[in-house]
């Protein structure tokens, strides 16, 4: 017999809001009318989770074949798919995968990153990334006001693009005080940080040559300036094959900064909502966590590539599912809505 969960939206709703980290698959246990087993749980989450995952990968082979971000295929194929997160049973699903897969995929992250590929920069590279995320963050959050935006919108605007693009929009909305617009604004900041990284992987090699930058230069410059990790390889490599290594280095130090990032965002923000008091710190979230402890042990040399390498592919097809779902949670017309307004 159907549980109520595959039925009734309202329901999935209320059940699955609270999903804000992989610790929150046990919470489904606390619904309120009885306890569910891990049979009745993978039943409600699982044609929502199949359907976000079949979009993913249309968006990966489209991707694949046409050169266009998968994240912007994702994205938008699973808008046009909106209508399974009116009602159904879909609806469970497409909360999990945009909330739980989410946050799992952003831990593995951690298995791209080791200290030594850190150390190996120098210092002046680890310095320069380090204040480029923090004045791009901080541009971001006194910009937004005076464009009629949230502060909110500008630390995760300023944030994805000083991190990682599309995947630190992600880590970094799951950690901001929930509003009517969050998700709205995420979507907004992930279509916009891919759209320009498309257009900078293929200007800024050209503008390096034109600069006359060395392969060490333009290495730090791309890597430094263009959003997602294989857009950097690509535009590096299509410099140099030594501008290529250089530039992957820098893009994973800052993918490095998205846990510390990430963290400080949460700690601002928990003491926002209780009123600016001075209570404990909070804990971390469980993927930063998850995310740090895979950069330690990658360190380490504990996880052999063959496992790296796995860890890696699925974090990626953790990302594309998850935009998926985010991106069924938003009819297309939300598009036309939001007018020009956020561009700037």
């Amino acid at each position: 017999m159907a549980s109520d969960l595959d039925t009734d939206a309202a329901q999935a709703h209320a059940m699955f809001r609270s999903f804000d980290g992989m610790e929150g698959v046990p919470e489904i246990f606390a619904a309120p009318s009885r306890k569910r087993t891990l049979q009745e749980t993978f039943k409600a989450v699982y044609p929502g989770g199949v359907v976000a995952l079949t979009i993913g990968t249309a968006a990966t082979w489209l991707s694949q074949h046409y050169g266009a971000p998968v994240m912007l295929f994702s994205l938008l194929i699973g808008m046009a798919f909106h209508f399974l997160h009116e009602e159904g049973r879909c609806v469970a699903g497409i909360e999990f995968s945009s909330k739980a897969i989410l946050r799992l995929g952003v831990a593995l992250l951690g298995a791209r990153v080791t200290a030594e590929q850190i150390v190996s920069l120098g210092s002046a590279p680890i310095l320069m990334v380090i204040g480029g995320v923090i004045s791009t963050v901080g541009l971001g959050l006194v910009l937004a006001p005076r464009l009629g935006r949230s502060r909110a919108f500008g630390v995760l605007s300023g944030g994805a693009v000083a991190i990682c693009g599309a995947s630190a929009a992600l880590a970094i909305a799951s950690v901001l005080p929930r509003s009517k617009d969050s998700e709205r604004d995420t979507i907004l900041t992930v279509v916009t940080v891919t759209a320009l990284s498309t257009v900078a992987m293929i200007v800024y090699p050209i503008l390096a040559h034109r600069l006359g930058l060395s392969d060490n230069q333009a290495g730090v410059f791309l890597g430094g300036t263009i959003h997602d990790v294989a857009q950097v390889v690509g535009a590096g490599v299509s410099f140099s094959p030594a501008a290529g290594d250089v530039a992957t280095y820098v893009k994973l130090l800052r993918v490095a900064m998205l846990a510390p990032v990430v963290f400080g965002i949460s700690i601002v923000a928990a003491r926002a909502e209780g009123g600016g008091g001075g209570g404990k710190i909070p804990m971390p979230p469980l993927f930063l966590i998850g995310f740090a402890g895979l950069v330690a042990v990658n360190s380490l040399g504990f996880i052999p590539k063959p496992v790296g390498g796995f860890a890696k592919d699925f974090s990626s097809w953790c990302l594309v599912t998850a935009i998926a779902a985010l991106g069924m949670k938003h009819p297309l017309r939300t598009l036309r809505l939001w007018g020009g307004a956020p561009l700037p």
